[in-house]
């Protein structure tokens, strides 16, 4: 088997304040990925502008758009400009009154190779997530592209093992997580380092238990809430790229960062030939994980 490796760029960022400005700097972003060699780009949750699932506005519904569309186009040029694939992550607007978070992944070419909607939805102080978005519809399917198959999921569907799990059985290279996540400000130091550390391991373990690497962009910065009497989300940043046994390979600090990393692609082969989870699994004995809860 001949070496394969694929270096990858996580562009973490703050707001810029609009859309035009958020993928102004993401277009400087990745003209540098690529120069430096990058041939994927992952970009973080809902990166075009705020996170503006803090509070619940009709008027939000506004900034959603159809895919393909404005956006796509935009990122499409970029993917083709630099022959570098895009995972990107906007508001779709599917019809009147129904909206998902969808992750789109842009081909070298500048095609759609792929999208992903957003299976797990939030609902806590903060994330007011179900108000905007239908759950996902088009189940845990990887994209394939000239760089690999891709299994993308985004931000919430990152706690859950099931979707790491489907993903890496439909033949997923990679689990690619574009996110958006931060302390509430009255968060206690040892409550923030509780979060940031159950967030990092709980990913990992996804590399760990399906032998894939993991790749998780997370945006930065403070934003405020709509309410003055909310406390806003300072969003902690900390992207990072783990190996198939979980091990760090690339972490990003608190700032702004394109962090780059390189895969070798054959890890995963070597990894699972000596830990076999996919080939132990009972899969004869676990008719009731489809059940909500086993009384």
């Amino acid at each position: 088997m001949k070496p394969r490796t694929l270096k990858a760029a996580l562009i973490q960022h703050a707001d810029q304040g609009d859309t035009d400005s958020n993928l102004a700097l993401i277009g400087e972003q990745v003209s540098l990925a690529a120069r430096q060699g990058a041939q994927l780009v992952l970009l973080q949750e809902l990166h075009n502008g705020r996170y503006f699932c803090q509070t619940e506005e009709t008027d939000v519904f506004d900034l959603a758009e159809t895919i393909p569309g404005p956006s796509t186009e935009r990122l499409g040029q970029l993917a083709a400009d630099h022959r570098i694939v895009i995972v990107a992550s906007l508001f779709e607007r599917r019809a009147a009154g129904l909206y998902h978070n969808t992750a789109v992944v842009l081909e070298a070419d500048g095609s759609i190779a792929g999208r992903y909607r957003k299976m797990h939805i939030p609902d806590d102080p903060g994330f007011h997530e179900k108000f905007y978005f239908t759950p996902g519809d088009l189940g845990f399917k990887p994209v394939d592209t000239s760089v690999g198959r891709l299994g993308v999921l985004v931000c919430w569907d990152q706690w859950y093992p099931e979707a790491a799990r489907l993903m890496t059985l439909a033949g997923a290279e990679i689990l690619l997580y574009p996110t958006a996540i931060g302390w509430d400000r009255r968060d206690s130091s040892e409550e923030r380092a509780r979060q940031l550390d159950a967030w990092q391991t709980v990913q990992r373990s996804h590399a760990v238990a399906n032998g894939v690497a993991v790749l998780s962009c997370n945006r930065v910065g403070f934003e405020a809430s709509p309410r003055a009497s909310d406390p806003g989300i300072e969003f902690w940043g900390a992207s990072f790229a783990c190996g198939p046994q979980g091990e760090w390979l690339a972490r990003a600090g608190p700032d702004p960062q394109t962090l780059l990393v390189e895969l070798d692609m054959q890890r995963s082969e070597e990894v699972r030939r000596i830990w076999p989870f996919l080939r132990d699994r009972r899969i004869d004995a676990y008719q009731d994980m489809q059940e909500r809860f086993i009384d």
